[in-house]
């Protein structure tokens, strides 16, 4: 398998070198990520969907994610970032599709893994059902839709759980049903400030 080569930078987003995915979570190196967070209007309300991270991913597999997120590479630019909800949705998304939110710092550290990001956040307002979504099962194992009013309170504290319904990829690429309440424990432990910040940029949005 080919190394995948990161842009580093530093905490004022100047580009400083390059060097492997491994090292950068090694090191802690800061460095440049791509988040899309796709929603839908029904009627009078949205929902946000999440992606379920794929059981054979090395990081965090099987919790709920960003609907489509990924690493910039060294010689991508933020708009070749559209192909990560190309590649794991199944979406035909152009980036001109895309709503910029900001760019929101997020540090994850778990023992000797260090994951220093810029991200650069997505939105995306999607009129296909997720049923409809072709996911790529190396990546994602399911979808889970949660109502948006209720997932932005979560993110900032205020809900401990939250209805998610969606499906899950079976054995045969069935989808499998799925309908639970769901908490922080079900997701990638992303830092508190990215899920409040991310939380009061897609309320702007919306309230626009």
């Amino acid at each position: 398998m080919e190394t995948e080569m990161i842009r580093v930078v530093d905490e004022k987003r100047k580009e400083i070198g390059i060097a492997s995915r491994d090292d950068v979570h090694k090191k802690g190196h800061w460095h440049e990520t791509f988040h899309c967070w796709v929603i839908s209007k029904k009627e009078n309300s949205y929902t946000i969907h999440l992606q379920v991270r794929s059981e054979i991913k090395k990081d965090f597999p099987g919790l709920l994610d960003i609907t489509a997120a990924g690493h910039l590479l060294a010689h991508e630019t933020v708009q070749d970032g559209v192909r990560e909800v190309q590649e794991e949705l199944g979406l035909d998304v152009s980036f001109n599709d895309l709503i910029l939110l900001g760019t929101v710092p997020d540090r994850l550290h778990m023992g000797d893994f260090l994951d220093n990001e810029w991200c650069h956040v997505f939105l995306y307002e999607s009129l296909k059902p997720i049923e409809d979504y072709s996911l790529q099962k190396e990546e994602v194992s399911g979808i889970v839709s949660v109502d948006l009013s209720v997932f932005l309170r979560f993110c900032q504290g205020e809900e401990l759980n939250m209805l998610g319904e969606g499906f899950l990829i079976g054995v045969d690429n069935e989808q499998i049903p799925f309908r639970r309440m769901i908490s922080k424990a079900d997701f990638v432990p992303h830092e508190e400030t990215y899920f409040q910040r991310t939380a009061s940029l897609i309320q702007k949005y919306i309230s626009r």
